[in-house]
């Protein structure tokens, strides 16, 4: 298939928001599809974005006191099938391998969908003392899961995440875990990714398997669908009983740690894609921008001073810039300047410094801001040394465009009637108190199409107020929304 780079080419987003999404994807090449269904060729344009992301939050893992290490793709039946809760809600996404060569396997190996199971039965063995708590660790790697509909970065048969495991003596420190982690979500999703989100804890029916409790992030796309972008699992003892983990505490007394897990996958990259991107297609955040900068020299090739007179204001801006500023010269010859603007537009470059040869008559050059296509003349003297605080300005503006979005698509309901009548025209996130019962769950997903409860909100409270679904005093606020 030819591969168009044109943002012509791209779907309409206001029309088709998921056809424009994949051609986003594609068009800027961040990913492409592979022969294998479900799976995906991360490109390494989509790749640099991940690592920037993904070099952010392990800083912020390591700052907290977390270690990496690496464990097995591969997890014996036997050692999956201890915790029923769990493997009874990954066995449907479950892939097994069956065959080493030509001879069948005395026993069946999953394909790591988590790694819960084999960290808890390497470290049944390590664990013995209350000396060896706490257990710090996490791992950057790949997961397979098995998943009937796919969709570049949202939801592909296999992805990258990283997964964080720790073990605790007592259960006021796992949970304050589970609470340091979500908070590195946040600041990771609103300080970096410029995406704001909203705190809280999953329903029992949308906790993870095998949890006491799940936390997470969620964020609204520009679509008004939301995103859970993060989450962190209170696994209580569940896990360390089943497998059999035990330490000797300060009393000589045995007891099962408690244990916390948590996790943020490629994912992440698709809800910034949906978060931030327009008709032209991306629009990165300059922190976690590839390229920040992109510098597009503009001269006719028979005019020798004009083009020695642009290069070297290219070649201003490149060494006053420096090391700080990630920046790139487009000196790509046989494309015309309106081919490169399109080029990296698409590709979502925070800034763009057009130098030509007229403007720079007068000293200036002309600086567009890719989120909002704010466009001014800038002398060329001293730009160099600016340009991180015109980087700082488009991140704040990228944060607070999002924001404006979330505010605007938000709205509190008191009734089944209310929140039917909020989701009449488009998506939304709409709030209201609800008494966390299964029944009125399943009440609120069966009142509008694809509805669900994505959390019980951390920052509200109902008091007492009647449930939206059933009328009792409702203790908690549900956010509901439509969700990827």
């Amino acid at each position: 298939m030819a591969r168009e780079h044109s943002p012509k080419q791209i779907a309409s987003k206001s029309e088709d928001f998921d056809r424009w999404y994949v051609d986003v994807v594609r068009r800027a090449e961040l990913a492409d599809y592979t022969p294998v269904r479900g799976c995906m060729v991360i490109r390494p344009y989509g790749f640099a974005l991940w690592e920037r992301t993904r070099d952010a939050l392990d800083g912020m893992i390591k700052r907290t006191g977390h270690e990496n290490m690496y464990f097995p793709l591969f997890i014996p039946e036997s050692y999956l099938a201890k915790e029923a809760e769990h493997v009874e809600g990954f066995a449907p996404e479950v892939a097994w391998v069956t065959h080493g060569g030509d001879k069948e396997l005395e026993e069946r190996l999953a394909i790591r969908p988590t790694s819960e199971t084999i960290i808890c039965s390497m470290y049944a063995d390590w664990i013995h003392s209350w000396r060896d708590l706490p257990v710090l660790i996490n791992q950057w790697v790949n997961v397979c899961r098995w998943e009937k509909r796919t969709r570049l970065f949202l939801r592909t048969t296999e992805f990258l995440w990283q997964e964080g495991h720790t073990f605790h003596a007592t259960d006021e420190e796992a949970a304050a875990e589970v609470d340091t982690m979500l908070e590195c979500y946040r600041e990771l999703a609103e300080e970096w990714l410029a995406i704001p989100v909203i705190k809280g804890r999953k329903t029992e029916s949308e906790k993870f398997a095998g949890a006491r409790y799940t936390l997470s992030i969620e964020a609204m796309m520009s679509d008004g669908w939301a995103l859970q972008a993060g989450t962190s699992h209170h696994l209580a003892q569940n896990f360390t009983t089943a497998y059999g983990i035990s330490y000797s505490d300060r009393d000589n007394t045995l007891q099962h740690p408690f244990q916390t897990s948590w996790g943020l996958s490629t994912r992440i990259i698709g809800g910034l894609i949906m978060a931030h991107g327009d008709e032209a297609g991306l629009v990165v955040p300059p922190r976690v921008a590839p390229t920040q900068v992109v510098v597009v020299p503009i001269a006719r090739s028979n005019d020798e001073e004009a083009m020695r007179l642009v290069e070297e204001a290219c070649a201003q801006l490149e060494r006053e810039a420096g090391t700080d500023v990630r920046m790139r010269v487009d000196r790509r010859e046989g494309m015309r300047p309106g081919e490169k603007f399109a080029h990296w537009e698409l590709r979502g470059i925070p800034l763009r410094i057009t130098v030509g040869a007229k403007d720079l008559a007068d000293g200036n050059v002309t600086v567009v801001r890719r989120v909002d296509g704010e466009q001014s003349q800038v002398p060329l003297q001293g730009l160099g040394a600016r340009l991180q605080g015109l980087l700082d300005e488009a991140q704040l503006a990228t944060r607070a465009r999002a924001q404006r979005l979330l505010d605007e698509r938000s709205v509190d309901v008191a009734s089944m009637d209310e929140l039917v009548a909020a989701f009449a025209e488009e998506p939304m996130f709409a709030s209201g108190p609800f008494c966390n019962r299964a029944e009125c769950e399943t009440a609120v997903k069966g009142a509008v199409h694809a509805l669900t409860v994505r959390i019980l909100r951390a920052d509200r409270s109902a008091d007492g107020a009647p449930c939206l679904a059933c009328g009792r005093p409702a203790d908690n606020v549900a956010l509901m929304a439509r969700a990827y």
